[in-house]
């Protein structure tokens, strides 16, 4: 039950005032933010979606972001592998013309010179470096140099030339998130793009009667392969062959060792992680070696990369070796030009996707942004109108009041 007194009307009318003043400041606020909620009791349920589609369009954003830097990278990395690929047409041609043995041994030695200048350039291409310092064929290690260079003396040649080049990168890659638990891969290992024939491993030691004396974890270019205590060299074999990795085991019927072959043109990458089968057979070093540098000492390795390949064109120049031009030389040149022709295209592949992830994110930034004024944005006509009304009403009451309460103390001044 309400009391009425004296003062409850004056009372009544400053609470109203104090209402409509809160009703018209909000509305002001509002206007000013051109946000309808101002706080989470305004709309709760709508404050909790609102709160989802921004986190969503700030991650859209990133996703978009990391499309369009990948998408440089990998046009980047699809320049230096075309440009090694045109070297690559130009060595074929200096071996086929090299291999018609019409020319003499001076001839040959000219050609060796430009031979070597091209190896040169490849390499240069294969280290080459994106516009932040990392290197984009040395996988997951990018901060290192992908490929060292070691020279010496050389038969045929008065001064040092390149003798070897070794991949001082890693066969892992950094993966990128361009949408929701999608990701791409950048930074290719660079022992499988400049790479020129499959390779092959074959272990001497005799292996029909190995068996696993604990369980043992082998890994294969970074695809594990389980081993159970008791599984016999057949069975090794078979998990190998069935793991999904891009090789081949089988027993070598000469000296029955373990023997591996790729099934596309890349260096093998092998390690222990968990046991020593494949140290216990005879295939690499103990654990402290790092791979693809581990093997053992009496392996037989062959299969080699596309600097293999062109030293091995220009050291046959050198000493005059034709029939070595036209045959083997000739034909690891081939499997390199078909090996970097599959990298450009896989890269080009990869190039257009990043730009479809890239179109797709800016079409759901449209979609959120839309979700997100739906939910918060300020009907300005309709807050427009309101505040109108408000400030009417607030006007009325002021005038109401004063009208009511007109007495003054001039009135007892009589």
């Amino acid at each position: 039950m309400r009391r009425v007194s004296s003062g409850q009307a004056n009372l009544d009318v400053q609470n109203n005032l104090r209402r409509q003043e809160r009703n018209l400041n909000k509305v002001n606020n509002q206007l000013g933010s051109q946000q309808r909620i101002q706080s989470l009791r305004d709309d709760p349920i709508a404050a909790g979606h609102l709160v989802r589609y921004q986190s969503y369009a700030k991650r859209i954003e990133q996703f978009k972001h990391n499309a369009e830097t990948i998408s440089d990278q990998f046009i980047l990395s699809e320049g230096y592998v075309d440009h090694s690929l045109q070297i690559m047409h130009r060595l074929r041609e200096l071996a086929v013309t090299g291999a018609h043995g019409v020319y003499n041994k001076d001839d040959l030695a000219n050609m060796a010179a430009e031979v070597d200048e091209l190896l040169k350039e490849i390499i240069q291409n294969a280290n080459a470096l994106d516009a932040d310092g990392n290197a984009l064929f040395a996988g997951e290690r990018s901060k290192n140099q992908a490929f060292i260079v070691d020279k010496g003396n050389t038969t045929g040649s008065d001064s040092e030339l390149i003798q070897r080049v070794r991949y001082n990168g890693s066969i892992k890659q950094n993966e990128v998130e361009v949408d929701e638990h999608a990701y791409m891969s950048v930074n290719r290992s660079g022992n499988q793009i400049f790479w020129a024939e499959s390779q092959q491993l074959i272990a001497q030691r005799d292996a029909t009667s190995y068996t696993v004396l604990e369980d043992a974890v082998v890994s294969i270019n970074g695809t594990d392969i389980s081993l159970k205590t008791g599984d016999s060299i057949h069975g090794i074999i078979a998990k190998i062959n069935n793991s999904g990795a891009p090789v081949k085991a089988s027993l070598d019927p000469m000296s029955n060792a373990l023997m591996l072959h790729t099934t596309d043109s890349r260096q093998l990458w092998l390690e222990d992680i968990d046991g020593n089968a494949f140290e216990d057979l005879g295939l690499i070093k103990d654990k402290s070696q790092r791979p693809p540098y581990n093997l053992n000492d009496s392996v037989l390795s062959s299969g080699g990369s596309v600097f293999d390949t062109v030293i091995a064109l220009r050291n046959a120049m050198l000493n005059n070796d034709s029939e070595s031009i036209g045959g083997k030389i000739l034909g690891s040149l081939d499997s390199a030009i078909d090996n970097l022709t599959s990298s450009l295209a896989e890269l080009g592949s990869k190039y257009e996707r990043a730009l479809l992830n890239v179109a797709r994110s800016e079409k759901s930034i449209l979609n959120v942004t839309s979700q997100i004024s739906r939910e918060g944005d300020l009907d300005i006509t309709t807050a427009i109108t309101d505040m109108k009304m408000l400030d009417y009403v607030k006007n009325a009451t002021l005038s109401t009041a004063g009208k009511l309460y007109n007495s003054t103390l001039l009135n007892y001044i009589r």
